[in-house]
């Protein structure tokens, strides 16, 4: 069953939303406006977004192109097949949400195969999501000790009830930057 556990796409979900004069994000209200008549089709919105899946041209599901069956799509959702056939017809009746994905790519997550590989993962957990200096803040006591970042996932508020911000990182932390991180004054809590 579907959970909200993954890291979505979020970096690029969030260059698809716009802002109007006021800094609020209006392209999920767009959505769920398109969808208010039907709560299981915006689940599957939903659901597309965080995965960064896609539709393409012939109404398929896709990740990255590749088609994926859309009775393993309703499964993962608890839905029926029909209904993410019918979203994905919906999403290329409009404009927006067919620029949205037909575009849209999904990123490996790293996260689940991090210590194999060698890599450290940090998860911040920020005082208040809508802070515009959680990433810069984080980057730069990673860039005073000299570490390479590997990938970074950043959890939209919007679709997370915890936003947060995933740092992998080459190799070993050393000594003192776990300390740093959690000084900066957006953090509410890190989780190693």
């Amino acid at each position: 069953m579907y959970t909200d556990t993954h890291y979505p796409a979020s970096l690029y979900i969030a260059s698809f939303f716009r802002h109007d004069t006021n800094n609020q994000v209006t392209m999920w209200y767009d959505i769920v406006d398109a969808f208010s008549d039907s709560p299981s089709q915006l689940r599957v919105v939903r659901f597309l977004l965080e995965n960064g899946f896609g539709v393409n041209e012939s109404g398929k599901v896709t990740a990255n192109g590749i088609e994926m069956p859309a009775t393993q799509v309703a499964r993962a959702i608890g839905v029926d097949r029909r209904v993410v056939d019918t979203t994905a017809r919906s999403i290329l009746d409009h404009e927006t949400l067919r620029q949205v994905f037909c575009n849209i790519r999904v990123t490996p997550d790293l996260s689940q195969v991090a210590e194999v590989l060698g890599l450290a993962i940090i998860t911040l957990i920020p005082k208040n999501a809508s802070d515009k200096h959680i990433v810069a803040s984080a980057v730069r006591v990673l860039a005073e000790y000299d570490l390479s970042i590997r990938q970074l996932f950043v959890t939209d508020p919007i679709f997370s009830e915890e936003p947060k911000l995933v740092m992998i990182i080459d190799g070993a932390l050393p000594h003192g930057v776990i300390e740093d991180l959690r000084e900066l004054p957006q953090v509410k809590r890190l989780i190693l």
